[in-house]
């Protein structure tokens, strides 16, 4: 229950420092945020270790937690940084990858489209999580796979909404039906290509999230 209460707060304040309703240096009271959230404190200090974890957040020794909010600029080299990542991942992945672990990643992306069938841009992620999981472990490069997902956990609040623009699911859906057949054929730069893109937030599609957040703000 305090696991659950934990992410529930954590997800919550993440969304509110991606989308600039907790700007940056601002203070995280724990017991305002146990008030807002309906929750004890315990869940509240895990939720702030995780955003600390996550690099959204600082804590000063004496004077508590606070909001270290990354600016556009920061998120799209992040972005760029990211993209990079993965597509070397799958790189190797298409390289590497066994059947077994083929037959995942397409059971992972069958969840995806059940989330959209359901229209939950939340469920998605959580498919989407697992389906960029397959790849990092099957590109065979324990270093990578951990430096890749550090990054992915920093950029995981603005990945979550920018599921939440009109038509990105769908779009995300046929960019991993190219991954897929790119890393099962054994195609590396395809399979490179395709992810980078896949995960590379520019032109009309940074132009849309920054719209979707400023509705939300």
């Amino acid at each position: 229950m305090s696991h659950r209460a934990a992410t529930k707060v954590f997800q919550g304040i993440e969304e509110e420092i991606a989308t600039g309703q907790l700007k940056d240096g601002e203070k995280l009271d724990e017991a305002s945020l146990a008030e807002r959230f309906q929750v004890s404190r315990t869940p509240v200090r895990e939720a702030l270790l995780q955003l600390v974890g996550s690099g959204l957040a600082t804590q000063i020794p004496k004077r508590g937690c606070f909001v270290k909010a990354p600016s556009f600029r920061d998120m799209i080299e992040m972005f760029e940084v990211m993209s990079e990542l993965e597509g070397l991942c799958a790189r190797l992945a298409a390289r590497r990858i066994s059947s077994q672990q083929i037959d995942r990643l397409k059971r992972t992306n069958q969840g995806c489209e059940t989330a959209i069938a359901s229209g939950d841009s939340d469920l998605y992620y959580d498919f989407n999580v697992d389906f960029h999981e397959c790849i990092y472990e099957a590109c065979g490069n324990s270093f990578l796979a951990q430096e890749t997902r550090q990054l992915r956990r920093r950029l995981q609040s603005f990945r979550r909404l920018q599921l939440r623009v009109r038509g990105r699911m769908p779009q995300s859906l046929e960019e991993h039906h190219a991954i897929i057949e790119a890393i099962e054929a054994g195609d590396a730069d395809t399979a490179d290509e395709v992810s980078r893109q896949h995960v590379m937030i520019q032109g009309e599609r940074f132009n849309d999230l920054l719209s979707h957040i400023d509705q939300m703000r």
